[in-house]
């Protein structure tokens, strides 16, 4: 299998093509820690404006990261894939300032559905925060966004902010200095 085949490398380039176009996940900051075919971790820091009136971030925007690690998890293998069903459990609160990381991984893929569980935990201490369970379907072909046949798909090698490097973790953006 050649390194452009390679599942894990094809996971990779899914996810930059992906993030690419990802305005919520760009707009909010969020970061793509690390992915591999049926896996995803990304990382959100909770911003004042996410907290609601009782001090604690809002469970919309729980649900919005583990959703994202969710599709990036799904969508590691270049087949547009949505979600059917989610459901989280709100474990522990989180404030702004905390580092939030939702881990996807695939339980279950059987004809065009898939069963994914994403833990969302507090950084650096490890404390859940919440545990979603995601339903997948897939509803096309090949995205074409590693193989450059899908209407404005970026260059298969064209890095995209916070996208995972070929070989290792997200940067941090652009460097400031």
């Amino acid at each position: 299998m050649s390194e452009a085949t390679e599942p894990a490398d094809l996971a990779r380039r899914c996810a930059r093509a992906m993030y690419g176009e990802d305005r919520v996940a760009q707009d909010l900051g969020m970061e793509i820690a690390d992915v591999a075919p049926g896996r995803a971790v990304l990382r959100m820091a909770v911003a004042p404006a996410m907290v609601n009136g009782f001090g604690i971030a809002h469970g919309g925007y729980l649900f919005l990261l583990a959703d994202s690690a969710f599709a990036y998890a799904c969508n590691s293998r270049d087949v547009v894939t949505v979600a059917a069903a989610g459901d989280v459990v709100f474990v522990a609160p989180a404030r702004a300032g905390d580092v939030l990381e939702a881990e996807a991984a695939e339980r279950a893929r059987f004809g065009r559905s898939g069963v994914y569980d994403v833990t969302v935990r507090r950084v650096p201490d490890g404390e859940v925060i919440a545990e979603f369970r995601g339903t997948s379907r897939t509803i096309g072909k090949a995205q074409g966004t590693v193989t450059g046949t899908a209407p404005n798909a970026p260059a298969p090698d064209a890095p995209a902010p916070n996208a995972p490097a070929p070989d290792g973790p997200a940067s941090n953006g652009p460097d400031p200095g």
